[in-house]
């Protein structure tokens, strides 16, 4: 177990509508220094399938197409104990003071990418929020129960949002 701290800025501007919640930045993000790092998790393929665009390979292209589409982007936790990347193992959560960046911005829907993120959300941030979180599957590669297509549909959310 270590603890990690939160390194990762969130992406949001004024216009932000809807906000996307994950866990805590993985191994893999924290070393390219921006969210959903590691090549194999499905999340910007997923989000780019969704708009009907191009692959986002690149951190300021992933920053643009955020800000295009009134997405804000961060994580639940500050920090907290884990191992590697492993959601399940969390202890001792401290949670991301979600209000000084919904003050901030429109954002009037929370996603949460994954159970573990969702009832991190629930437990910790709902009653500084009270907006109820959509929960959506994890785009990780652990998580194979659910292929690119079904992820796309459950994603598909997120447009009536917007």
């Amino acid at each position: 177990m270590a603890l990690v701290k939160h390194t990762l800025s969130p992406v949001y501007d004024r216009q932000s509508k809807v906000l996307i919640l994950g866990t805590m930045p993985s191994p893999k993000s924290r070393e390219v220094g921006f969210y959903y790092g590691h090549p194999q998790n499905r999340f910007w393929k997923v989000l780019a399938a969704l708009f009907e665009e191009d692959p986002l390979t690149k951190t300021e292209q992933k920053i643009d197409f955020l800000h295009r589409h009134h997405l804000a982007l961060w994580d639940v936790l500050a920090e907290c104990e884990i191992e590697g990347a492993e959601d399940a193992s969390i202890k001792r959560p401290v949670p991301n003071d979600l209000t000084k960046l919904l003050d901030k911005t429109e954002i009037k829907t929370i996603f949460t990418t994954g159970k573990k993120a969702t009832d991190l959300y629930q437990k910790y941030c709902y009653e500084q929020t009270h907006i109820e979180a959509i929960g959506l599957p994890s785009t990780s590669p652990a998580n194979r129960r659910i292929n690119d297509e079904q992820l796309k549909k459950e994603y598909t959310q997120i447009l009536k949002y917007l």
